[in-house]
């Protein structure tokens, strides 16, 4: 008893760190670039009340930098991810001043030598463990001439009843060097086409007639890599800030931190940004004049003169026409045609058809960009097609497709499916199947791309709503206006036969082409969700031919329909059981790297890795695509499939890197923002030495275009 009256002052008194040495819980992770250490600081125990925090130290080795909250032109910020016990509640990293680390013309924001993100932890009252268990998971991109993302997990036993003081001095430099808030200071500012012009007043009087660091905290805004200066008049700094030419950000306030030269820490500062914001393409003009110095950027292939709001609605216009064109939109056009010649004599239905088709077109793309705008807003990092990155929509369509091809083919009757109310609905109005047809037709297309909307979506998700919803409008006038055209132009009409036998097996034909988009949409659920989920499917789609059979065959009498419905009703229920969890369970291991192996030559894409590539010397080539974009895998079986194509790369040391965004992935979803672009494909070269500023290429590929685009790079050294 004597022995463990003690040893107990001791333990409480023990270091955290030796704490966590006997517990045998690791807090540190070396590297050959940084050395990452879990640290703790709570100089009066572990109390509700009491400075209790937390901090990842990291070391870094000679000429390696970590990066900031908003790491600039390249990099990723530094992330960590806490479990604490219940109540316990970690806080936001208390940031230290960043450093501007220029890298050839790109600036960054970082960290060089050694560097201390504290935490504050919140501990509840009431908390009468022994020790505070904190564990973390840090993810850390370290660079020198390459960058590489590196990874720790850490954890510690923090003694609750004893001081715990031995980084102090860490802790205290990290404070130190933390931006600072003044009440005296005021910031405001205002947007010119090409800047953000901003005007600070109650700055440090020691600060006065410095030159001042620019750092804001919204990365996508300005061009980082562009000299700020300002002017000082009265005790008033004022200067204009460049916005970047590939824009992706239009914050309504923005935060920032501004260094004085000379100054270790730097001062925090907010302010309203009145809108609206400029297009990006007025920066882009004026990015040669900002800073002088910085090389010339090949433009994007596809770019031209820098398009406004009504350059924008023609290229949606001429977009929507050329969807027509697209494969994925064929299925649900043949609908349209058959129903076209129903009516190609009756002219009241005829241009009734017509006006309702399109009401359902553009009314969807409205719906549709509505949603994508909101959830954009929301935080998500969304595009165009962005529902088909679900597996449920996927296999929802699925089973659309089948039954609107079972019925074709005559298998059954909606008639005798629906209740009688609908159908005698249906009867009545029948424009509502126009309309319907018209917002299918727009949840398929969405698969594609055709010429001109990258360039117009891109545009569009940075516009105020009303000015993107506006461009989405055109987009589905352009889609629907061959068929408008066609049922208010009589000569069309005239050209059509009588109705007669020919239409129930034209009907039967045009089955064909909804199951062939059964077939594919059966594939990109297999890519999605793997073969378990595609054979899931298949069982829901055998049952629901024999269901749909069973209650909609006409010839059955009440006795056969009654048994036969039951049954199929029995095998529908046991299919959604089998499917339902199928379809929400990720893709296996193994698929998931046979598609990413599949092209030999390609490795998935990174920002790390192209910035990694490019800072060797080597080109890189970006494929941005989808198991779902119709348009992608056109390409990707056409130029990029190309022997003598390949061939020119690997002469040229090009490295190629695909970015499958066949499921939601943030950070491809963020780069296609930072690019200009709402969905895929874009295809992004990299010269060497540049790994923010690619030149774009077409949607729809040549290998002319690129091996056009081959021969603008640099030579070699």
């Amino acid at each position: 008893m004597a022995l463990h009256r003690l040893l107990l002052p001791l333990a409480l008194a023990m270091p955290a760190s030796v704490f966590a040495f006997l517990s045998g819980s690791p807090s540190v992770v070396k590297t050959d670039q940084v050395r990452a250490e879990l640290v703790a600081h709570a100089p009066e125990g572990v109390e509700a009340g009491k400075p209790v925090w937390l901090g990842l130290k990291i070391t870094h080795e000679p000429h390696w930098h970590t990066y900031w909250k908003n790491p600039g032109d390249s990099g990723l910020a530094t992330t960590l991810q806490w479990t604490l016990p219940p109540g316990v509640e970690a806080g936001e990293i208390a940031w230290p001043t960043p450093r501007k680390l220029p890298v050839g013309p790109l600036v960054n924001y970082g960290y060089e030598d050694t560097l201390l993100l504290p935490v504050r932890v919140t501990v509840p009252g009431g908390f009468d463990a022994p020790a505070l268990d904190v564990r973390l998971h840090a993810e850390w991109l370290v660079c020198k001439e390459v960058c590489i993302p590196q990874s720790g997990d850490f954890t510690l036993a923090l003694p609750t009843r004893a001081a715990t003081a031995g980084n102090a001095a860490d802790f205290d430099a990290a404070w130190r060097s933390a931006p600072r808030s003044s009440a005296a200071a005021n910031a405001s500012a205002s947007l010119t086409d090409t800047a953000l012009q901003l005007r600070v007043a109650g700055l440090p009087p020691q600060w006065h007639g410095k030159t001042l660091d620019f750092f804001p905290e919204t990365a996508g805004v300005v061009d980082n890599a562009a000299r700020v200066g300002g002017q000082w008049r009265d005790g008033v700094w004022q200067a204009a800030v460049p916005l970047s030419a590939q824009r992706s950000e239009s914050p309504p306030r923005m935060a920032a931190v501004l260094v004085a030269k000379g100054e270790a820490a730097g001062l925090a500062v907010a302010f309203d940004v009145p809108g609206p914001w400029p297009d990006p393409a007025l920066a882009a003009a004026a990015t040669p004049v900002a800073d002088a110095e910085a090389p010339s950027q090949p433009p994007p292939a596809d770019a031209g003169p820098p398009i406004g709001l009504a350059a924008a609605l023609l290229l949606a216009l001429a977009g929507g026409l050329l969807l027509n064109l697209m494969p994925c939109v064929f299925p649900v056009l043949s609908l349209k045609v058959l129903g076209f010649a129903t009516h190609a004599h009756d002219t009241r239905a005829r241009v009734g058809g017509g006006l309702a088709y399109t009401a359902g077109v553009v009314l969807s793309f409205l719906a549709l960009a509505g949603l994508l705008l909101g959830l954009r807003a929301g935080g998500e990092q969304l595009g165009w097609g962005f529902q088909l990155q679900s597996p449920p929509v996927v296999a929802g369509l699925a089973v659309l497709f089948t039954l609107i091809g079972l019925n074709l083919a005559g298998l059954f009757e909606f008639g005798s499916l629906l209740p009688s109310s609908v159908a005698s609905l249906r009867a009545r109005h029948p424009l509502v199947d126009s309309l319907l047809t018209g917002v299918l037709a727009v949840a398929v297309a969405s698969p594609c791309t055709a010429p001109f909307m990258g360039a117009s979506l891109g545009l569009a998700v940075t516009l105020p709503a009303w000015q993107a919803l506006a461009v989405f409008a055109a987009l589905g006038l352009g889609m629907a206006l061959p068929y408008l055209a066609a049922s208010l132009w009589p000569a069309v009409a005239r050209a059509m036969p009588r109705p007669g036998v020919w239409m129930l097996r034209f009907k039967v034909l045009m089955a064909f082409p909804m199951f062939a988009t059964v077939i594919w949409l059966v594939w990109v659920l297999g890519q999605q969700a793997g073969i378990d989920a595609v054979a899931a499917l298949l069982g829901l789609l055998l049952a629901l031919a024999f269901a749909a059979w069973a209650f909609g065959s006409p010839g059955f009498g009440p006795r056969a329909r009654a048994g036969f419905g039951t049954l199929g009703a029995l095998l529908l229920g046991a299919a959604v059981v089998w499917a339902v969890p199928a379809l929400r369970e990720p893709p296996a291991a193994s698929a998931s790297a046979a598609r990413a192996d599949e092209a030999g030559a390609w490795e998935p894409w990174s920002a790390a890795r192209v910035a990694a590539l490019t800072a060797e010397g080597r080109p890189v080539f970006v494929d941005f695509t989808a198991a779902w974009c119709v348009t992608c895998q056109f390409n990707k079986r056409g130029a990029l499939a190309d022997a003598g194509l390949l061939a020119d790369l690997r002469t040229r040391n090009v490295a190629l890197l695909r970015a499958d965004w066949t499921r939601r992935d943030a950070a491809i979803g963020a780069e296609l923002t930072r690019l200009g672009r709402s969905g895929v494909p874009v295809y992004a070269l990299y010269a060497p030495g540049t790994p923010s500023t690619p030149r774009l290429l077409p949607e729809i590929l040549s290998t002319r275009v690129v091996r056009e685009a081959l021969g603008q790079l640099p030579p070699a050294p």
